[in-house]
């Protein structure tokens, strides 16, 4: 028997305030926006080229939902943004005016700095421990 995870819901306040930052900023493909009635979209948004699991963007709809949006990991970091060029993707999403809570730091698994996305939950962004810093 084979399973994968098909998405992972992430709260946003607004449909197109998040497909706008996940898309322009960070770069990410717009897999999927089928309007589902009554303003409830199916949204899903992943990395250029990616093979795994994409991001299901649900626009809040109850007070605790709302409550959640930018801590749906209780402060830790939520998401891991895997790239094969660290360097590169670093300075791209720099100039994008991405929110970076730290200085890219190499660890024995590679480079990796934590950002916050335009809501606040906080992701990694990990490469390859042979990159070069340019």
């Amino acid at each position: 028997m084979k399973q994968t995870i098909g998405g992972i819901t992430l709260l946003v306040r607004d449909y197109d305030e998040a497909l706008a930052y996940y898309c322009e900023k960070l770069g990410f493909d717009l897999l999927e926006d089928t309007p589902l009635g009554d303003g409830k979209r199916w949204v899903l948004v992943a990395p250029p080229g990616s093979t795994g699991t994409p991001l299901l963007l649900a626009q809040a709809a109850t007070p605790e939902q709302q409550a959640s949006i930018g801590n749906q990991a209780g402060g830790r970091v939520f998401l891991f943004l895997h790239t094969d060029a660290f360097w590169p993707a670093y300075r791209r999403i720099e100039a994008q005016g991405v929110q970076f809570l730290e200085q890219p730091r190499h660890e024995p698994y590679g480079w990796v700095v934590v950002f916050a996305d335009c809501y606040g939950n906080k992701w990694d962004l990990l490469g390859p421990p042979t990159d070069e810093k340019e």
